[in-house]
């Protein structure tokens, strides 16, 4: 009992109790939120927020930041859209590959150019986006009807259950596994909680910080197809919109934007709690130009709660 009044622990517990309160709350108000099929909506919708936050999860662990996941959405949505009636399920790999060769990007001239990762990952997303506007031509690309069959691996339902969700199930597991199993993600979390300490441990921290822009480019580019399978289009602007949601949800879960404190478990618990707001004030009537406030509001305070001020001498 003692355990469970313990701040470090009420602390971390935080943002999954406030899920349940938050959708707790607005089913009372609104019954027909918590039935199953608008529960199973809720999962579907926010698979795609959560796969997008999952991959930028890894770079925050770091203590950086990864600004160009929703132009990298947007490029893979055109490529599968370009792509998939020549190539056919081939272009799912071609998208996961030019998401990982973005990240590689920015994680050379961040480490390589000691250009800070806010501004290495800016520079990278205005060139993405740039590539995603001209193989584009500025256009959505509708994707054939002849050729949406293969899309059914997300758009189609398994049981009942839409198989979209387990796409997110498998990414989640993926992710678990790299940061509780593996070396990546051990030495992820020691180079957010003390970088030189790392260092000084015979860790490699340049190859770290690039693997993990690397799967920040990878996880944007299957948050893309997702996308891209959902609205059956491709467009090199699709995404623009989900990087404020985005970063809102890992440090909603509770991973600190100083790094060394997180994991993928609470972006799902963030993911799910920014789904559940804005679904929650859709159904409560709350003005659709209102969500933007509220996720800036809840982005600040997010920060003001996990930031670690101990790692932060002077706020620049």
């Amino acid at each position: 009992m003692t355990r469970l009044l313990d701040p470090a622990v009420l602390r971390s517990a935080a943002p999954a109790l406030f899920l349940l309160l938050l959708v707790v709350a607005i089913a009372v108000v609104e019954p027909g939120f918590g039935s199953p099929d608008t529960l199973l909506v809720v999962l579907a919708d926010t698979t795609t927020l959560f796969t997008l936050a999952a991959g930028v999860t890894f770079v925050i662990l770091l203590g950086s930041i990864d600004l160009s996941i929703p132009s990298v959405a947007s490029l893979s949505t055109v490529i599968v859209a370009l792509l998939l009636p020549r190539i056919g399920v081939g272009a799912f790999a071609v998208a996961l590959l030019a998401g990982a060769a973005a990240g590689l990007v920015s994680g050379f001239v961040h480490v390589r150019l000691r250009v800070p990762s806010f501004i290495a990952t800016l520079a990278t997303g205005g060139v993405v986006g740039g590539v995603a506007l001209y193989i584009s031509d500025a256009r959505n690309i509708a994707i054939a009807a002849e050729v949406r069959g293969l899309l059914d691996w997300i758009t189609g339902t398994s049981l009942g259950v839409p198989n979209i969700i387990g796409v997110g199930v498998l990414a989640l597991a993926f992710g678990i596994y790299l940061q509780r199993y593996s070396r990546f993600g051990r030495y992820s979390l020691a180079i957010g909680a003390g970088e030189p300490a790392a260092w000084a441990a015979g860790i490699r921290v340049n190859r770290q910080k690039i693997l993990a822009f690397m799967l920040s480019g990878a996880f944007a580019a299957l948050a893309g197809i997702l996308l891209a399978a959902r609205l059956a289009s491709g467009s090199p602007t699709v995404a623009n919109q989900l990087l404020l949601p985005a970063i809102s949800a890992v440090l909603v879960g509770g991973t600190a934007i100083t790094g060394g404190v997180g994991g993928i478990g609470r972006t799902l618990v963030g993911a799910l709690t920014v789904s559940v707001v804005r679904i929650g004030m859709t159904f409560l009537g709350v003005n659709i130009f209102a969500q933007q406030v509220v996720f800036g509001s809840v982005l600040i305070l997010a920060v003001a709660i996990t930031l670690d001020r101990g790692k932060i001498l002077i706020a620049k």
